[in-house]
């Protein structure tokens, strides 16, 4: 036999022993590579407004388990009625003071919030609330809203007079009453009805109240002096435990997936929002512009609390926490933690 060829058939016989050793190497490894054990559940709750919108979709159409999302804030979790919910820094604030254990986990959505006031009861600019009657949510950042713009423009809460919000109002006699909720904008409709003169309300409702007055109507906003965060939490001693964690690591991946398909576009996702928090299709495009969706948690949060704190406290009628009471209530890994792919 010819030294050459021989060395050949050699060099392939080797060659191939070398191949089917490394295809045996990689099935056993497949093989022998435990799997990923399943997510454990966990309960997801909402305050229902525009800013829901990357929760509701995260949890239809990116999380791994489809989830509902039903109606809660922070209370949720104190109560074990879920694990995670949504809320504006302004209700972390108060609950957390019965629930030292909560968290805030990511920011969901930024807010620009507006006050819109009608032209006819004298207002056209901020000046000119003072006086006047004013409606706003009690304890909430829409009511925080109303204070801090007073504020930019010299004036104090005292300086206008609060209304309370009215009442659903009851059916017809002889009627039976619907089995819808009533309206989310009884506030636009005490506005136009003339029984207050300016309000602090959620998206999409200012922009109802807007279109209610319509030339009669002015639109009071100033970006600068204060944005909603309305962030996503979780309990401290869940973020410790490793499979729970996993869980609302993987929810907040979803989460930040959800809030990358809105931006690009959000249409083939509107409808199901528009179900789960009971605006049309028309309503939501109204409020859209107001509401961004930023993921990671706001740099400045910290400030944004330690700002509030101080109005909250007064409200409460308790001593305001130090900043560094106030920090332990944000936990940045859990976000980072998602976005790094691990």
């Amino acid at each position: 036999m010819n030294r050459s060829f021989s060395r050949t058939v050699t060099g392939l016989t080797v060659l191939t022993l070398v191949v089917l050793l490394l295809q045996h190497s990689v099935s056993t490894a497949q093989t022998s590579a435990p799997k990923e054990a399943p997510l454990v559940p966990i309960k997801v709750a909402g305050a229902r407004w525009i800013e829901l919108s990357p929760v509701v979709v995260a949890a239809e159409s990116f999380y791994p388990q489809k989830l509902t999302v039903p109606s809660g804030g922070v209370v949720s979790i104190t109560s074990g009625a879920a694990d995670l919910a949504t809320n504006a820094e302004t209700q972390l604030l108060r609950e957390s003071v019965n629930n030292p254990d909560l968290r805030i986990i990511m920011t969901v959505s930024e807010s620009f919030y507006r006050l819109v006031a009608r032209r006819s009861a004298g207002i056209n600019k901020l000046a000119d609330l003072k006086g006047k009657r004013a409606l706003a949510p009690a304890n909430t950042s829409a009511m925080y809203y109303l204070t801090a713009m007073l504020r930019s423009a010299g004036l104090k809460e005292e300086d206008v007079i609060l209304v309370n919000q009215p009442a659903a109002q009851a059916a017809p006699a002889g009627q039976v009453a619907p089995a819808t909720p009533p309206s989310k904008f009884r506030m636009a409709d005490a506005l136009a009805a003339g029984t207050a003169d300016v309000i602090a309300a959620f998206e999409p409702e200012p922009e109802v109240a807007a279109r209610k007055l319509g030339n009669d109507a002015i639109v009071l906003q100033d970006r600068k002096v204060y944005r909603e965060a309305f962030n996503l939490h979780a309990r401290g001693k869940d973020l410790a435990d490793p499979e729970k964690r996993r869980s609302i690591v993987a929810f907040v991946r979803a989460v930040a997936e959800a809030s990358k398909a809105l931006k690009t576009d959000p249409k083939p996702y509107l409808p199901h929002i528009s179900s789960v928090i009971g605006f049309s299709l028309e309503e939501i495009s109204w409020g859209w512009p107001e509401t961004q969706f930023p993921v990671e948690i706001i740099p400045d949060m910290l400030d944004v609390l330690v700002t509030e704190e101080a109005w909250v406290a007064k409200v409460s009628n308790r001593a305001p926490r130090s900043r560094e009471e106030l920090a332990k209530f944000i936990d940045r890994s859990v976000v980072k933690e998602a976005l790094s792919g691990k």
